[in-house]
């Protein structure tokens, strides 16, 4: 690993899902990265990564999107994102897109070997190891399918959670089994979906925990709404606003003001 800027400056790739329906998302990333010792950036012309695209085969679109995306990032000494899969995409896909751009090739493959997904980065790269504010709670952790094998996130969340006075994470019985969104998956194979999202929910009702967490907003929306339709009191947010100690910002995900209140 090459040498760590005194404090590195760091885009933080923001994703859809985060801008569109969770933006306490990304400003506990922003205050996690910054209390790790990093000068923050939100590149504004970034966009999608392209992934629903690559997913569908559809890889014109996604190299249309990648292109911009790729410009918006350059620069930067890392970039990091609070998504296994979005950050996957790009540190694992995006060359391949561009196997045959010469124009693209190598900035693609450049932008590949910088992007981490958030708590890899922080304690992979930056070893942050301090106290986090206190959450009274008992957590089971979903390990999200792109986090997992692209990225190979299991042991960095955990350990950051380890560090959060009054927390206690129950393992679930199959923490690594697909919660069923697969983002385009869940629109083409809904029965299958379903299923899948239905076998992950009884896993987490079984550990007793009374929060969910995990890394990525996609499988923290579809089980939020499984767990939702089955009319569990489980909370459910990400792994970042419990870092953060943002929790008190915004409801659990899933439910309204109302409803926490």
């Amino acid at each position: 690993m090459s040498e760590i800027p005194q404090k590195p400056r760091v885009a933080l790739f923001v994703t859809c899902l985060v801008d569109l329906y969770r933006p306490t998302v990304g400003f506990a990333a922003i205050k996690l990265l910054e209390e790790a010792g990093c000068q923050v950036e939100v590149p504004p012309a970034q966009t999608c990564c392209g992934q629903p695209a690559y997913n569908t085969g559809d890889r014109a679109t996604a190299r249309d999107l990648a292109r911009p995306l790729i410009d918006s990032l350059s620069g930067y000494d890392y970039v990091v994102a609070p998504s296994g899969s979005c950050s996957g995409m790009i540190a694992h896909h995006f060359p391949g897109l561009f196997a045959d751009d010469p124009a693209y090739r190598g900035r693609a493959e450049a932008l590949a070997a910088r992007t981490h997904e958030l708590t890899s980065f922080l304690v992979d790269v930056m070893g942050m190891e301090t106290e986090r504010a206190p959450y009274d709670g008992v957590a089971a952790y979903h390990d999200s399918c792109s986090g997992l094998r692209e990225m190979g996130v299991r042991a960095q969340p955990r350990r950051l959670l380890a560090r959060v006075p009054g927390l206690t994470v129950k393992e679930l019985a199959e923490p690594d089994v697909c919660c069923g969104f697969g983002g385009t998956f869940c629109v083409k194979y809904p029965d299958i979906s379903t299923r899948m999202v239905t076998d992950k929910v009884a896993d987490i009702r079984a550990t007793g925990a009374d929060t969910l967490l995990a890394g990525d907003m996609g499988c923290l929306m579809n089980m939020a709404g499984r767990l939702k339709r089955e009319a569990s009191d489980v909370r459910v947010r990400h792994v970042a606003e419990v870092l953060a100690g943002m929790t008190g910002e915004v409801p659990p995900i899933g439910e309204t003001e109302r409803e926490r209140q």
